[in-house]
């Protein structure tokens, strides 16, 4: 990936994360319904066939999400 689209996917990133603890926090999302939401995201990446040209990227992808998912960053969670 180039220099540029990197960025782009940061970016996206972050705006899609802002979004979702926005909406949780309004109350227009639970945290349940957040995760699946990201658990969808997920879905086609993880089921990506190895001769796909892109399979790595896509591996990627789904670990992101699933450690975004692990880690809570789209739901603010009280601290433990």
């Amino acid at each position: 990936m180039s220099t540029s689209n990197d960025a782009a996917g940061l970016a996206a990133l972050s705006i899609c994360e802002s979004l979702l603890l926005a909406m949780n926090d309004r109350g227009l999302l639970p945290e349940n319904e957040i995760v699946g939401v990201l658990r969808d995201a997920a879905a086609p990446h993880e089921n990506t066939i190895d001769t796909e040209p892109d399979a790595e990227i896509h591996r990627a992808v789904a670990a992101l999400i699933n450690q975004i998912i692990a880690g809570g960053n789209s739901v603010r969670r009280p601290p433990a």
